[in-house]
């Protein structure tokens, strides 16, 4: 297990959420201090999360999830997530991630490069940056703090579990999400199966 500074909670809030298709809920949001990266990563704490919560982490997706881009399956997960999780009971870490790692200006270049025909992940290396750049020690940091140390993950990626188990995290389960489809990023979607064993369903996954 890897060794990393103990993290705190620095402020509590409650806020209203309030999606554009009309569904609606409470959540507590979470802010730390001593968080590894620096970065202003924050916990929604959704419904009662229980002995042992549903947790997802979500990569913040500027063009997904505020802009609704049709290019990634972004937003239709954080919106599919807030929902599962306000269900059940359990923690969104919205980390703050962009681009798997590699922030906003270098995914809209690696954009420019895919629509010349390279998949997301030969675009991120032709830039001479990585696949898969994120690090969850941040997210093991924030899930101590708020006294977590056993879950069920919602997500279709392995690296995520994988890095929590290394990171002291107990994932009991890790539980699909939905599979968001556009003519616009199946591509995208297929290359996270064919590259880093994404547990997608391969069927699904036609243009149209």
């Amino acid at each position: 297990m890897r060794d990393y500074p103990t993290a705190t909670v620095r402020t509590r809030v409650t806020v209203p959420l309030r999606f554009g298709d009309g569904y609606s809920v409470d959540a507590e949001l979470v802010t730390f201090h001593g968080l590894t990266d620096g970065l202003e990563h924050l916990a929604v704490i959704l419904g009662d999360p229980g002995a042992n919560p549903l947790v997802r982490l979500h990569s913040e997706c500027l063009t997904g999830d505020v802009f609704g881009s049709a290019r990634c399956d972004c937003g239709p997960q954080l919106r599919e997530a807030v929902e599962r999780i306000a269900d059940r009971g359990g923690v969104l870490l919205y980390l703050r991630q962009e681009g798997r790692g590699i922030g906003l200006y270098n995914k809209l270049d690696a954009y420019a490069l895919q629509d010349q025909g390279l998949d997301t992940y030969a675009a991120n290396a032709a830039l001479g940056l990585p696949e898969d750049g994120r690090d969850y020690t941040a997210a093991a940091q924030m899930l101590q703090a708020l006294g977590i140390d056993s879950l069920d993950l919602l997500s279709n990626n392995p690296d995520k579990a994988e890095q929590l188990r290394d990171l002291g995290i107990d994932v009991s389960h890790r539980v699909p999400t939905g599979v968001f489809t556009t003519a616009h990023n199946v591509r995208y979607l297929r290359a996270k199966v064919l590259q880093t064993h994404h547990t997608l369903p391969l069927p699904e996954l036609t243009a149209g």
